[in-house]
């Protein structure tokens, strides 16, 4: 269950307006009347936990479900419909720009598709970049390679010069593919639309590899990265054990959420300590980390094994360190972290070497090769999900809401709810117990 501050939880989905055309798929499922199409009245629940003697007070918290109406908003051959790909790179962009293309041109006969380079940055007056035509010959084997084709860029959030563009360009609706930072720049988007009272949809597709949305049970991408972690941490795990004392430190993706680090060393089962954001650990001093990794060497000594370690580290992890430095944002607004991964090394090094005791280390950042991954068949089917229920979305007049998967269906979630916290590991629930039993390292390493 999610740790919610906001207790007034409120799922209603904006509409531009009565939707009268109807729906082209209605001659594609003619045969089998209307069963494919989503009625309005039907709901996901929010809440599949009920407390026996207490109840659930989120019991009546209903969520709108994705899919296609049999009516919808727009008139296909009138759209104009731009995508734009936001912030750090995630395996998947590509499938999702692909998948959102291929049913605006193949089921709803949208004729005029525009890719935005660069992110919001090509939104805006000063932009040399044009738009891109897409249509499924473009984009038919984008989903092979990593990266964006459309190029990607941070902040250029300026909701003004944006819906100008928009408004100019004639878009009806705009496609945002983004982490926390880009869906709030769709919402203040949105608002600038509504203020000038004109009819563009505005949908967002969640994308953050951390996998720290609110009400998303799980991104695209981070089945991938979870993936090429683990192949990270084996070859850290075969340094290790090929050296006497080896030490193999590996330093993953996880600004405020330790999901892929604590998923890795789960799935993995060669890491002896996992330090995420969400807990916190000392270093030195008697419960310190230092003194447990000598302990878990020794211990292997004594069993007569290799003595050796694995170490994985969210890049979040441990910033309280780095409390005296002056801190920087970037363009997106945030807070830029120190390196933790470099600091660790650092300290091991000098508290090894000031025991003389005989260590290997060998540090490993595969950040970017993850983030630059093509996405792996699991996830990659989960993006053409998205983006098949995106387009379907803003078909219907939707707006100010993204897609997300909850409770394993796809549904509407308003902007609004999605930014308003980040999702974390629980270090009191179940997950993180088996991530203890897997590494065996201590509850807590406070002193």
């Amino acid at each position: 269950m999610y740790r919610i501050k906001n207790e007034n939880l409120d799922f209603k989905i904006d509409s531009l307006g009565e939707c009268k055309q109807n729906n082209p798929l209605i001659d594609f499922y003619a045969s089998e009347g209307s069963s494919h199409f989503v009625n309005e009245k039907n709901k996901i629940k929010f809440s599949v936990y009920r407390n026996e003697d207490a109840g659930d007070k989120y019991e009546d918290v209903l969520l709108e479900k994705a899919g296609p109406r049999e009516k919808i908003y727009f008139v296909p051959r009138h759209v104009k419909a731009a995508i734009t790909t936001c912030g750090g790179l995630c395996p998947g962009f590509n499938d999702v720009i692909r998948s959102i293309v291929r049913t605006l041109w193949k089921i709803y006969g949208v004729r005029n598709i525009y890719g935005v380079k660069f992110g919001y940055q090509g939104l805006l007056p000063e932009s040399n970049s044009p738009f891109i035509n897409l249509n499924p010959d473009v984009v038919d084997d984008i989903n092979k390679f990593g990266g964006t084709i459309l190029g990607s860029s941070r902040g250029g959030i300026k909701p003004v010069e944006i819906v100008d563009t928009l408004e100019r360009m004639n878009i009806n609706m705009i496609f945002n593919i983004g982490g926390d930072g880009t869906q709030k720049g769709s919402l203040l988007i949105a608002e600038e639309i509504e203020k000038r009272n004109l009819k563009i949809a505005v949908v967002g597709i969640p994308k953050t590899v951390d996998n720290d949305f609110m009400f998303v049970q799980k991104s695209f991408g981070f089945e991938t990265a979870v993936e090429q972690a683990v192949a990270a941490v084996a070859g850290a795990h075969f340094e290790a054990n090929s050296a006497y004392n080896g030490i193999g430190l590996v330093k993953v993706m996880g600004r405020d959420s330790g999901f892929i680090a604590a998923h890795t060393a789960l799935s993995s089962n060669d890491v002896n300590f996992c330090l995420i954001p969400e807990l916190d650990f000392d270093i030195e001093g008697p419960n310190g980390f230092l003194v447990h990794l000598e302990r878990r060497l020794l211990e292997k000594e004594s069993l007569e094994e290799i003595p050796h370690a694995v170490i994985l580290i969210a890049e979040g992890a441990g910033q309280k360190y780095f409390d005296n430095f002056p801190r920087k944002k970037d363009d997106s607004g945030n807070l830029l972290y120190e390196d933790i991964g470099l600091y660790i090394k650092d300290k091991i090094t000098e508290y090894f070497k000031a025991k003389n005791i005989q260590f290997t280390l060998k540090y490993i950042d595969p950040s970017y090769i993850i983030r630059s991954s093509p996405a792996n068949a699991s996830d990659s089917l989960y993006c053409a999900r998205l983006g098949s229920n995106a387009v379907h979305a803003a078909m219907s007049g939707k707006t100010k809401m993204l897609i997300s998967l909850w409770s394993t269906k796809f549904v509407h979630i308003p902007i609004k709810m999605a930014v308003i916290d980040r999702n974390k590991v629980n270090p009191n629930g179940s997950f993180w117990r088996d991530v203890l039993s897997s590494t065996g390292q201590p509850i807590s390493m406070k002193n």
